[in-house]
């Protein structure tokens, strides 16, 4: 495993990471965090901390990860708004984060749709976007739209037509049970440039040295 940067994290450590097979392809990226990261976050707005990915992850689609905490959640409510974490795994550079500023003349890019080919399947846009983010897309069968809580969930972004970042979402109560998680992702048919994307992603607690990893499983050259 080769390790990108390092930063604190509430009270606690997250550092990002790739693992590479024995051909030197990347197998898994993802990112780890302390025990102690699910407390010392400030109580009243959303703060994001960005970590640098490792050089050795250059195959992989992803350009850095941003990891967001949200007190209060967000919307939609009675879905969203339970304490947890947004992971955003982005493709796109910080500079080109900036310039999504949704709003005015913007909004058209938020609300492009992209080819049938590049949605993940069964995934459906919400209304409006985020700046510095873009268009958040959702499967209505996940369990937390079906009457099920949220503890957590998968969510593809997209602007200006092209996917910009994947994103799993968990809570802070749903991390506390130290949660064993596997899942296949619903993926779409094609990709906007040849790279490593994930199959499937993992969250997983070890006891041993107190952490937990959340990874993008299963990386393969689309």
């Amino acid at each position: 495993m080769f390790e990108g940067e390092s930063k604190t994290l509430g009270s606690g450590v997250a550092y990002s990471w790739v693992k590479l097979d024995n051909e030197g392809n990347p197998s898994s990226i993802g990112v780890n965090f302390t025990e102690s990261a699910l407390e010392g976050h400030p109580e009243g707005r959303t703060v994001e901390y960005t970590l640098a990915l490792p050089e050795e992850a250059a195959s992989t689609a992803y350009n850095h990860i941003g990891i967001d905490w949200n007190p209060h959640g967000h919307e939609p409510q009675g879905i969203y708004d339970k304490p947890h974490f947004d992971v955003h795994f982005y493709m796109i550079t910080p500079e080109e984060r900036d310039k999504i500023i949704a709003t005015g003349e913007d909004c058209k890019n938020l609300s492009k749709m992209p080819a049938s080919e590049y949605i993940p399947e069964g995934y459906v846009p919400t209304q409006g976007g985020v700046p510095r983010m873009g268009a958040h897309w959702v499967d209505p069968k996940a369990p937390e739209f079906n009457g099920q809580p949220f503890n957590e969930t998968f969510i593809y972004g997209f602007y200006n037509g092209e996917m910009v970042f994947v994103e799993p979402m968990v809570t802070i109560a749903f991390l506390e049970t130290k949660p064993e998680v596997t899942k296949e992702l619903k993926l779409p048919k094609c990709y906007p440039i040849s790279s490593y994307y994930p199959t499937g992603y993992s969250l997983s607690y070890n006891e041993t040295n107190k952490e937990y990893t959340l990874a993008l499983e299963g990386l393969t050259l689309r």
